[in-house]
């Protein structure tokens, strides 16, 4: 089959690798039918993550079930599925609690299983998905392919965005400023209007994505970075600051702007993979600014995200604005690192 291979920064390749097969009787074999290019790929794409050799790459990916192993009991050949970012077993002691994410037995797609078995990356033809049961998320019948982008949506970046906005404990009526304009910034706008965000200020430079957050649900934007972006936050908050705060860029600069931004007893939301952050620890115990998030535990969200895509009632699809076949997967990280697209679909 046809897979996507980070070889160096900014060398991506569509090469030819072994078909997966059946491993385990928990795993399942999943044909892919949509993937999609994440802003956290770009770290390694630009080279700001080490690329020591070549590697899977891709997270996120929605298709069919062709085969399952013979301990599986949720899922049938024919199935459409959304896969999370991350597999488990939702049966650990983590995993009950809703911290999928840090599942004892889970692991990430791309690389090897703790047998030494390759698990495929979600950009390519076809995945061997581990721990299918505890993973997979159906939706039974094929969906109308108007849905399949935003359901898509949900393997990470409207997870994310969800879970930054469960993390700053965003509640009705609330003032909430979402940081960061990118795919998981614009579904924590959504994010935040669906918790019942009174005001959402959506702070964003560029005015593609501004017009997207606006029909997310922003009443405000903020296109300016910064100290002036602080400012003008303050101002739209008689100098008050806002009741919750969705950090989700992952830079020093954006966490800073995300604290500065944050009233006295606010949490900020941090989704963003941190990097060259360092908290002002003196001024957050000040001012009892707290700071909860992390990698977000997209399988504790899916069933519900997935039963409002399918009613209508989001539609997170819509950060997607380029679609490439997956032979253009080198177009699709290009498209993203120069900013000409918010997020790349590929169609293998």
């Amino acid at each position: 089959m046809k897979a996507t291979i980070l070889h160096a920064p900014r060398d991506i390749r569509v090469e030819e690798v072994d078909d997966p097969a059946i491993q385990r009787p928990t795993d399942a074999l999943v044909r892919v039918t949509a993937a999609c290019v994440c802003g956290s790929d770009l770290w390694p794409y630009r080279g700001i993550n080490e690329v020591a050799r070549p590697r899977r790459i891709g997270h996120e990916f929605v298709g069919i079930v062709e085969e399952v192993g013979t301990d599986v009991r949720s899922l049938r050949p024919g199935d459409f599925v959304i896969a999370p970012f991350l597999y488990s077993d939702n049966t650990c002691p983590h995993c009950q609690v809703g911290m999928q994410s840090a599942c004892s037995n889970g692991g990430g797609w791309g690389g090897h299983d703790s047998e030494g078995f390759m698990v495929d990356g979600g950009q390519g033809e076809y995945v061997r998905v581990p721990l299918a049961d505890g993973t997979l998320v159906s939706t039974r019948e094929v969906p109308d392919e108007k849905q399949v982008p935003s359901l898509l949506a949900l393997s990470d970046v409207m997870g994310t965005g969800w879970h930054a906005a469960v993390a700053a404990g965003v509640r009705e009526g609330d003032t909430v400023a979402v940081v960061g304009d990118g795919a998981v910034g614009l579904c924590g706008v959504l994010a935040a209007a669906q918790m019942g965000g009174g005001r959402v200020i959506g702070m964003s430079r560029h005015e593609s994505r501004q017009r997207l957050a606006t029909s997310f649900g922003a009443t405000d934007v903020v296109s300016e970075r910064g100290e002036a972006g602080e400012a003008a936050v303050r101002d739209l908050t008689d100098g008050v600051g806002v009741d919750a705060v969705l950090e989700c860029v992952g830079t020093g600069e954006a966490m800073q702007t995300a604290i500065a931004i944050a009233r006295p007893g606010a949490t900020v939301g941090y989704v963003g993979v941190p990097h060259g952050v360092e908290l002002p620890v003196r001024d957050m115990f000040a001012r009892n600014v707290g700071v909860a998030g992390g990698v977000a535990p997209v399988r504790a969200y899916l069933p519900r995200l997935r039963d409002d895509v399918l009613n209508g009632v989001i539609s997170p699809g819509a950060v997607f604005d380029l679609e490439v076949p997956l032979a253009e997967a080198a177009e699709a990280y290009a498209a993203m690192d120069e900013r000409r697209a918010i997020k790349t679909l590929i169609r293998p």
